[in-house]
């Protein structure tokens, strides 16, 4: 997909808005919604998106609504340094298939680093699965830091 296009109510993360998929929640308030990866890149990979916003990507969202989403990013990556101790936080955003992008509900990853692990970001699609029990137990951990 490219830049532009018609927002897909259908998309993965509007199913989790609207109940249709189960997510670990890890922060809601009135207009963001964070929750743990399930196929994490490092222990603690969260996502943030707007509740409200139909974006596919940084150059369609609102100001309102980016600048709740941020809030929110940098809540959960606070969070996350509490419960992780990580040695460094990566935030990531892709706008278009070529740039990685592969939901297209604009989303932010928060993705904690710890020296020795490999820098970067592995195409999402073939990350490994995490335990759901594993992801539950995380998100209570990040979750007691807010």
């Amino acid at each position: 997909m490219s830049l532009d296009g018609t927002y897909d109510d259908g998309n993965v993360f509007a199913l989790i808005l609207a109940g249709k998929i189960p997510s670990t929640r890890l922060y809601e308030d009135e207009h963001t919604y964070a929750f743990l990866d399930i196929q994490p890149q490092s222990k603690g990979h969260s996502l943030v998106i707007s509740k409200w916003s139909k974006a596919r990507n940084i150059l369609d969202i609102e100001d309102e609504a980016l600048a709740q989403v941020m809030a929110t990013v940098k809540k959960v990556a606070n969070a996350t340094r509490r419960a992780l101790d990580p040695d460094g936080i990566h935030v990531a955003q892709f706008n278009g298939a070529p740039a990685g992008q592969t939901v297209f509900h604009l989303h932010f990853h928060i993705v904690p680093r710890w020296e020795g692990q490999p820098r970067g970001f592995v195409a999402h699609a073939q990350g490994d699965f995490a335990d759901p029990a594993e992801l539950q137990k995380l998100a209570e951990e990040i979750r007691a830091q807010f």
